[in-house]
């Protein structure tokens, strides 16, 4: 059972010297999933003759490993693998290998991806700050139809030197892997949203407190999505500024006040937002927002007393204005009602005419 219940410890990267002194073992590499150690540089640089068990299976012999360890580091195969190992590292730090050529074109092919990636991130910038479609219907290099993405490739390729070599590896098949693709698009601008969501998070959480507002639409698949904006102090520049970011779009499957408001501490968990920072809440006049009992505006306040409910403004005088036109409808009805029923009894509307 003793040796059942020992496990791999951090002390055995480290090897006690004679003076006392530790010495890194730098070549022991402990594999968690497998629950063993091994030797790196005998597992790289062994030889036919090694028969240790560190350079193939690895050992998770716990109770003896120490004394393994100090028998390993001291044999003939482990030296001379380690010196195998202290050369190359010495070569590439100094670029004198043997494929010097082939490290130095990598290299090369390295650095223009890089400028390639550089100008496409630009172009997604460009069509995403603008709100412009990057597709058409086709994805292919000068075609009419392929979109504003690759036209704005097209475009700057006439003027770089990068684009227009790359379109030309493109174009005569010497590469396959282009990043023009949609699924590059979409990963790009993935990334670039959630470098935007992380910089407008940390300005929330400079300002502290914050409100929230949010608003349900359907959108063409007639999923229920639920618009989340904060509104905040930016206190990230000189001037203080009171702004609204938006964050997200929630898909909403329950549109009751319970769901919503679930929906609703879900997101502030996952931007990981203090929902007690919360000092306002605005939302439309639908019962399931502002209900009194069962509504969004009530959950949270029972939560946080200090996220006073303001009503939708636009939305109060939208149904403002629906109510006086409906009554102006009514007042209509009515008149003509009671002069129809007039001309009814008395058989002539002149009388009527002349008191309206």
């Amino acid at each position: 059972m003793g040796g059942r219940s020992r496990h791999f410890s951090y002390a055995y990267y480290d090897k006690v010297m004679e003076n006392g002194e530790l010495h890194d073992r730098k070549w022991l590499v402990y594999c968690k999933h497998g629950n063993r150690v091994f030797c790196f540089s005998c597992k790289i640089f062994k030889s036919n003759n090694m028969k240790s068990v560190l350079a193939y299976d690895g050992l998770n012999d716990w109770v003896h490993l120490s004394e393994r360890l100090k028998e390993h580091e001291k044999s003939v195969e482990h030296i001379i693998s380690m010196n195998s190992w202290y050369e190359l590292r010495t070569r590439l730090s100094k670029d004198q290998t043997i494929d010097k050529e082939m490290q130095e074109l990598i290299k090369k092919e390295k650095e223009h991806m890089k400028k390639v990636l550089f100008r496409l991130v630009a172009i997604v910038k460009f069509l995403g700050k603008r709100n412009l479609a990057f597709r058409g219907s086709s994805e292919q290099l000068y075609n009419d139809k392929n979109g504003n993405f690759l036209a704005c490739v097209e475009m700057i390729a006439e003027f770089d030197p990068v684009l227009q070599e790359h379109l030309r590896r493109i174009q005569s098949k010497e590469i396959h892997y282009h990043y023009l693709s949609h699924k590059i698009q979409n990963e790009l601008i993935s990334l670039l949203g959630s470098s935007i969501t992380n910089s407008i998070i940390e300005i929330v959480r400079k300002a502290k407190y914050f409100s929230i507002i949010l608003d349900c639409t359907p959108d063409v698949s007639h999923q229920e999505q639920m618009t989340l904006i904060v509104r905040c102090v930016n206190m990230s520049e000189n001037k203080i500024k009171i702004e609204e970011y938006f964050l997200a779009f929630l898909e909403v499957d329950d549109t009751s006040g319970l769901g919503l408001f679930n929906v609703m501490l879900e997101a502030m968990e996952f931007f990981g937002l203090n929902i007690s920072d919360i000092r306002g809440q605005g939302y439309v006049n639908g019962s399931n927002m502002k209900g009194k009992h069962q509504g969004v505006q009530r959950r949270l306040l029972d939560i946080n007393r200090r996220a006073l409910y303001m009503l939708c403004a636009c939305h109060s005088l939208n149904l403002t204005l629906c109510d006086m036109a409906n009554s102006s409808r009514k007042a209509e009805m009515f008149f003509g009602t009671v002069q129809h029923i007039y001309v009814l009894f008395s058989g002539s509307s002149k009388e009527m005419e002349s008191v309206a």
